[in-house]
């Protein structure tokens, strides 16, 4: 067996990121590697842990998603950037792929959907292409 994805959660509601990393971490191909409740300094704490996949809520205290993504993917460009979020306009979207997240996903989608872009952002990093 490969080694598990290494996923990184930046998220601000407490009570979300803990149930999320404890769903993920129940899954035998993820691993989650650290998280943070804002996207202050996240680029410089991701890049020391590279994770492959960076599960980041678009809406946080300070910096947006957006300016999250541009971040991280200067930091650490091998990693994926999935974005979670309660709402997103399209506009909003169109900014975050064109920061260089893979895909925006709602809160309220189903586990199994979340854990399929995590695979599905890694698969396309490692063949070169994008969403």
């Amino acid at each position: 067996m490969s080694r598990p994805i290494r996923v990184f959660i930046i998220e601000d509601n407490e009570v979300f990121r803990e149930a999320l990393e404890l769903l993920l971490g129940l899954r035998g191909d993820v691993e989650v590697v650290g998280t943070l409740a804002d996207g202050n300094g996240a680029a410089s704490v991701v890049s020391g842990l590279r994770p492959d996949v960076v599960l980041l809520d678009y809406r946080l205290p300070g910096l947006n998603g957006v300016e999250v993504t541009r971040e991280i993917v200067a930091a650490l460009p091998d990693a994926s950037v999935v974005c979670l979020t309660a709402s997103v306009t399209a506009c909003e979207v169109e900014e975050l792929e064109a920061a260089g997240a893979y895909a925006c996903l709602t809160k309220d989608g189903d586990l199994d959907l979340i854990v399929a872009t995590i695979r599905e952002a890694v698969g396309a990093r490692c063949n070169g292409a994008t969403a």
